[in-house]
């Protein structure tokens, strides 16, 4: 598998594992159908916690696609208001503000893409973990794909999603998952990242 040569892409090029097969011929294409950092698109979620339990379930199901204008998106969202791109960034932005305020032992910052179908399937796991172990970690997600996000992806030098990052309670990075080559990949990545911060009353 070929690396990306880096002089000919654009500023930020989001990989997917099942994309990097498709275009081993030719590692030089984007992924993305358009810059990224100018496309309007609906968030995948947990921008509001009672929000984010009653989508995941029916993302979690399949690895298809997500369509932004599906009936699932619908249904969820008859009731409430659909968010643009600069007030779901900002209402991400809070979420991950809040999350260091409350000093817990750790927050991992999960950048993701409403694109990515490796992203959606880890909805209900990311969620369950969270549960699990809410009292000393939070989980915010970042949609990379936010112009809003820019300098924490320069910061944390995201090229790729889904992609963790494990920050201390003073907001330091730590660590960081690596390039997703399947589900099983991402989901051991993480648990590897929690057991560098986890208290040891919750080992084991």
């Amino acid at each position: 598998m070929k690396k990306d040569s880096p002089p000919k892409q654009p500023l930020f090029c989001l990989k997917w594992a099942w994309d990097m097969q498709q275009h081993s011929e030719n590692p030089t294409v984007c992924s993305l159908e358009t810059p990224w950092i100018f496309k309007s698109m609906q968030s995948l979620g947990s921008i509001a916690s009672d929000s984010f339990n009653s989508i995941s379930n029916s993302w979690i199901s399949n690895f298809n696609p997500i369509k932004l204008d599906a009936k699932t998106r619908t249904n969820s969202l008859k009731a409430q208001k659909v968010l643009t791109p600069d007030e779901q960034g900002e209402a991400e932005q809070r979420a991950f503000a809040s999350a260091l305020a409350s000093m817990k032992e750790a927050t991992v910052l999960e950048f993701y893409s409403p694109k990515c179908r490796l992203c959606n399937s880890l909805l209900g796991f990311v969620s369950e973990v969270e549960g699990r172990n809410s009292s000393w970690l939070n989980i915010v997600m970042a949609d990379a794909e936010n112009e809003k996000w820019l300098p924490e992806l320069l910061h944390y030098d995201i090229r790729y999603v889904p992609c963790f990052v494990l920050l201390d309670k003073n907001g330091r990075a730590l660590a960081k998952t690596g390039v997703p080559s399947s589900r099983l990949h991402v989901v051991a990545g993480l648990s590897h990242l929690l057991k560098l911060k986890r208290p040891q009353s919750h080992n084991g």
